[in-house]
């Protein structure tokens, strides 16, 4: 049994947890607001960051792409061909560079400060950054999510998924980035039929479901967020 330290709408901890659920491995999820800084969460990752994983032997794994290396390295091999990191080395390092485009610059540029602007601030006081979103920082980070999402628009018109001819570490750390703004209704699907067709094959994959229900309140979730016909 692993316990995962998430919150629901960060996007790395959704990572993690479509990674766990590819696998069928089981999880037990605890709600950390990283905001509050507690120090028992600091003490397992001193970054202050989601998502950290912990073992059931008290393992502490902090940090997305940490904990997708671990879960490779203890469950990939007996994955067989369901392994989301694949055999070869230029494979690998393909899946590599893009789960740290989506986990980092995907991030930086447009999920982080969507997801923080519309959704943490709601729940942060001002004295740990809370407050009104900044309407300049949302509107960066849109035109940020077109230039990404036409990225993906022209892996999937080349490839079967984005890193390859099957399901990898690269297409959950896309889906799950875009999953936290969709909800938001920040993705503008109409742009990229490719991009469109590509995620509606991922979302409609079990390991999506717990995602797709849960609900924030006060924030409702976008017409497309749990519609797999899209």
């Amino acid at each position: 049994m692993f316990t995962l330290l998430h919150h629901p709408f960060c996007p790395h901890s959704r990572f993690v947890r479509l990674v766990l659920g590819e696998y069928g491995l089981d999880l037990r999820l605890v709600e950390e607001r990283v905001w509050d800084r507690r120090e028992a969460f600091l003490a397992l990752n001193p970054a202050g960051t989601t998502p950290v994983l912990i073992d059931g032997d008290e393992t502490a794994v902090p940090g997305a792409a940490i904990i997708a290396e671990y879960i490779d390295e203890t469950c990939g091999k007996a994955a067989g061909q369901r392994r989301l990191l694949p055999q070869t080395m230029a494979e690998r390092i393909e899946v590599r560079r893009l789960m740290a485009w989506f986990n980092e610059k995907f991030f930086e540029e447009a999920s982080h400060p969507l997801v923080t602007e519309r959704i943490y601030k709601r729940f942060m006081s001002e004295g740990n950054g809370g407050g009104a979103p900044a309407a300049e920082v949302m509107r960066a980070a849109k035109t940020n999510v077109r230039y990404h999402l036409a990225y993906i628009g022209w892996l999937a018109q080349r490839r079967n998924y984005l890193a390859g001819e099957r399901l990898t570490y690269a297409d959950l750390a896309a889906a799950a980035h875009l999953s936290a703004i969709d909800y938001l209704g920040d993705v503008p699907w109409n742009e990229d039929e490719a991009a469109k067709a590509w995620y509606a094959r991922v979302k409609s994959r079990p390991s999506f479901r717990p995602l797709l229900s849960e609900w924030l309140a006060g924030v409702p979730a976008s017409p497309t967020y749990v519609d797999l016909d899209f």
